[in-house]
């Protein structure tokens, strides 16, 4: 830290916000951390409790993006009453205890100096509030969209986006198509703005109401997931009760042999699975690629107030990449913490037909993730296979056979234990990899 840092936080520390936000669990436990010598140009160092794994925005449902923006707005109208500010207005300052979220950059808290605007509107627009409005209003997700831009989506392309009956929309005037006439009017950079708002008497009472105005939006913004056959998975699947209980005792068996750091479900769908093996497990990372199927995921943990299991929308065909400078500011999925345990429950199937991964590339890519594995795979004749090959041409897939994937997966795991359930259909797998 450097001397400024270091007071910053030393003003933040002394402050009522801190302990009473801490205790709350909304701010990450800090401390100078007198073990870390200075080094050149710094004179001190902040020590945080370890997040169990780091997502991103790009990663999170609806529900979790507002959430996280209400986290913010709350904290910045906590600070104000104390004099301080932020001076960043992002989601990544925003990590996540289970279902429950989490502000930990202590470092974005600074005084509040007089007739000088809040500094990170702008930021909270393109990164927060045009995501959720465009979610809201147009029905556009806003995943590709953060993911493709790591400062997010600018005032001009949100105005674009937001067209018709969506620019009626309240807080789509205010927010969007005003901002973009201002921006573009008075972009220059020459102008000294923030002297020309001091002079024309800006005060903390003006940040204040546009912070309790867009929290009052942020609140009222809603987003229902569309119906769909993997929403529906859960009431519709061709499992028989039977089935689905030696499924669960299949998993509880594996996952209770000794505690595992953290667990991945890969196609966690409405969590069922995830749960029973997370009982076993410090952490649990539930992921799935159906946008509507987390959501809904994220709103029962978040009303059992659960702070084990994280759930996230990641495209397993198409997953979360390193990005921003050297493609390090926003790492891989793979490369945030490798998991002790995976789950591969009737997944194997949607990435071989529906998305044309040849089955050896699919285990290889298990193997990779160096993890225990409790895999399933779903026969040709199964229901639920023979819906997603209707729509293939005849012969496309004629390497997905039990048979095939046996072999590849007994050429880069040791099979421990395997199981037919009794519709003949489907086989599940509790395998180790092949040192």
């Amino acid at each position: 830290m450097t001397p400024d840092a270091l007071e910053d936080w030393r003003r933040l520390a002394s402050s009522a916000l801190f302990p009473r936000e801490l205790a709350a669990g909304r701010i990450v436990p800090t401390e100078l951390d007198p073990q870390l010598p200075a080094r050149a140009g710094y004179v001190a160092a902040l020590r945080h409790e370890r997040i169990h794994f780091v997502s991103y925005p790009y990663e999170w449902s609806f529900g979790m993006l507002r959430d996280a923006a209400l986290l913010h707005l709350d904290l910045l109208a906590s600070a104000l009453e104390e004099d301080l500010t932020l001076k960043d207005a992002t989601p990544y300052n925003v990590q996540w205890r289970g279902a429950w979220p989490v502000f930990v950059d202590v470092g974005s808290f600074e005084p509040l100096r007089p007739g000088e605007p809040w500094a990170g509107y702008r930021q909270f627009c393109t990164l927060f509030l045009y995501p959720l409005l465009l979610q809201a209003y147009a029905g556009v997700p806003f995943h590709a969209r953060l993911r493709g831009s790591i400062d997010g989506i600018p005032p001009e392309e949100a105005r674009a986006l937001l067209a018709g009956k969506a620019r009626l929309r309240r807080g789509v005037f205010t927010h969007v198509a005003l901002h973009s006439r201002l921006e573009s009017r008075y972009g220059d950079r020459r102008r000294d703005v923030r002297l020309e708002l001091k002079e024309a008497g800006f005060g903390k009472q003006l940040i204040q109401a546009n912070v309790r105005r867009l929290a009052k939006l942020v609140r009222r913004l809603e987003w229902e997931p569309p119906r769909s056959t993997w929403l529906e998975y859960g009431p519709t699947t061709t499992y028989t009760e039977a089935d689905a209980a030696r499924k669960a005792e299949f998993v509880l068996k594996v996952a209770r042999q000794r505690p595992r750091r953290l667990l991945w479900d890969l196609g966690a769908n409405d969590g069922r699975y995830t749960r029973i093996a997370a009982d076993h497990a410090r952490y649990a990372v539930a992921i799935d690629g159906e946008h509507g199927v987390v959501e809904n995921l994220y709103r029962t943990l978040r009303d059992e107030r659960s702070d084990r299991i994280l759930p996230l929308v990641v495209d397993l065909a198409d997953p979360s990449p390193g990005l921003g400078w050297r493609g390090q500011e926003r790492r891989a999925l793979w490369d945030r913490g490798r998991p002790d345990l995976t789950l591969a429950l009737a997944l194997v199937h949607h990435l071989a037909i529906g998305r044309n991964v040849p089955l050896r590339e699919l285990v290889d890519w298990l193997r990779d993730l160096q993890t225990e594995l409790v895999v399933e795979f779903v026969a040709p004749e199964d229901p639920m296979a023979r819906r997603l090959l209707a729509g293939k041409r005849e012969g496309l897939h004629e390497d997905y056979s039990r048979a095939s994937f046996e072999r590849a997966l007994g050429d880069r795991f040791e099979i421990a234990r395997s199981e037919e359930l009794a519709s003949g259909t489907r086989v599940l797998y509790a395998a180790t990899p092949r040192t």
